[in-house]
Formats: C-alpha cells, sequence, structure tokens
C-alpha cells in the first residue's frame, strides 16, 4: 500500500457527531484522523461508544469524506486518558498504525499540553517561567498520598512553563519528554500545585471545593498540541486543537 497522500486539513465544522457528543476531526488522511478527544471518553475498550468505535462508524457513514470508507478497524497511535481532552492520532490499518506507533517509540513526536493547576507556579528566574520537573516515577499509575509510586523508578521529565495567572490557579503549557502513565498529573503532585479536578492526585477536600463553587467537574489538562511525521513526508506537521476547553477557560475568568 502506498502511503503517500496529502493531509487534509479541516476547520472546526467538521466534527463526528455521537448523540450530544461532538468530536472536531482536526485533520485527515485517507487512512488516518487527528480528532480532539472530549473528556470522559474512553479511546478503546467500550464499544459502540469509545473514540474509536465512534470515528469508524463516521468514517463508515461518510462523514469524513476525506478518509476512505471501507476501513475494518480504527485504532490509536497513542493513549490519553480517558479524563484528559484534546488531540489523538487515529489509524485505520495496521501499516499506518505501525508508521505513527514507531514514531512514538522513538520518542521522536512532540506532544503539548495546557493544565490548569493550583496554586501560583512560578519560574526560576523573573524572566523565565518555566523549567523541568525531573522526578522518578514508576511505570504504572499511582495515588494522591504516593504519586511517584512503588517498585522501580524510572527517569522521567516534563517540560513546563506558566501561560498565566489567576488567583487561585496558573495556566501552565506542558511538555512530556518521557512516557509514564499519569506523567504531567504526578509531577504536577509531586511539585505541590496538583492538576485541578483530578480525582486521583488532587485533594478531596479541593474536589468538593471545585464542584461546589464554580460547577467545575473534569480534569483540568488537555492534550493541545502534537508533531509528527506524516505518511510520505520527510518534515513534520504540527496539529493543534481547537484551544483550551471552555470549563477550564471560564474556571481562570471566574478566578480572576
Amino acid at each position: 500500500m502506498n502511503l503517500s497522500n496529502t493531509p487534509v486539513k479541516l476547520g472546526p465544522q467538521t466534527l463526528i457527531f455521537a448523540g450530544n457528543i461532538r468530536i472536531p476531526v482536526v485533520a485527515c488522511g485517507p487512512r488516518w484522523l487527528v480528532v480532539e478527544k472530549p473528556c470522559g471518553m474512553s479511546i478503546h475498550n467500550d464499544p459502540g461508544r469509545d473514540l474509536c468505535s465512534l470515528a469508524l462508524t463516521a468514517v463508515r457513514l461518510g462523514r469524513v469524506p476525506a478518509v476512505d470508507r471501507d476501513l475494518s478497524s480504527i485504532h490509536a497511535a497513542h493513549r490519553i486518558d480517558r479524563d484528559t481532552s484534546g488531540i489523538v492520532m487515529l489509524a485505520g490499518d495496521p501499516e499506518t498504525l505501525a508508521f505513527f506507533g514507531g514514531q512514538f517509540a522513538a520518542k521522536a513526536v512532540l506532544k503539548r499540553y495546557l493544565a490548569v493547576v493550583h496554586g501560583r507556579l512560578e519560574g526560576p528566574g523573573a524572566d523565565h517561567h518555566g523549567g523541568d520537573w525531573s522526578w522518578p516515577l514508576t511505570a504504572a499509575a499511582a495515588g494522591r498520598n504516593d504519586p511517584v509510586g512503588k517498585g522501580k523508578r524510572f527517569p522521567c521529565t516534563t517540560r513546563w512553563r506558566t501561560l498565566a495567572h489567576s488567583r487561585h490557579y496558573s495556566l501552565v503549557e506542558c511538555e512530556p519528554l518521557t512516557g509514564r502513565k499519569h506523567q504531567i498529573r504526578r509531577h504536577a503532585k509531586l511539585a505541590g500545585h496538583p492538576v485541578v479536578g483530578d480525582r486521583r492526585y488532587g485533594s478531596l477536600r479541593s474536589l468538593a471545593y471545585l464542584r461546589r463553587h464554580h460547577d467545575f467537574n473534569r480534569l483540568g489538562l488537555h492534550a493541545h498540541a502534537l508533531t509528527l511525521r506524516l505518511p510520505g513526508e520527510a518534515g513534520t506537521t504540527s496539529f493543534h486543537s481547537g484551544g483550551l476547553p471552555e470549563a477550564m477557560r471560564q474556571l481562570l475568568e471566574i478566578d480572576r
């Protein structure tokens, strides 16, 4: 199969509909799609309702015309948590999946996230609002009382920079340079600035406060950008989400 194709970059009006759920399609080719996953949706393992199932149904119905309708399956080339929203690369056949999966395995993909975290997160200098979180982490997920995890620890780095502040929260761009499970969430907790709405690593008191005073019921983490190489291209291409999700934006605005 010739994987070479010209990517189709789509506007925000291009969506996969699933009942009341709208899934923006950011870009696509004959055998792949870049979509923006809603918060609370599983990528797989929830047949008929997960991201891959809904994308395959939409493609077969011709709702994404640039993608071949004869795909037998759709799989994600990488993972983001169920409670994290944002950019996901989907592949429509084993060859395309291996092409993208190899780049993720080789750590050749640049991933950027937007996170709203508790507190005022400052950089190490007045003109440099950023740094690296480099606590070693276990491969498996952990918990709020022990975010590092039990067992063997592996080198782990998350690069971050602060974009904005409100009274009680900071908006941070995070770039995971390694790929441990819940890496950004665990590092933010270890830094003393847990991600807002984090039911696994945040405090129960803060979760109750966010629900009661701000009607905030999601994880404040969004996969905003993905840079990787497309089939048939020598250079890399960057894809971006539609921006900060509305619930996260409103929380910052209300708290100013």
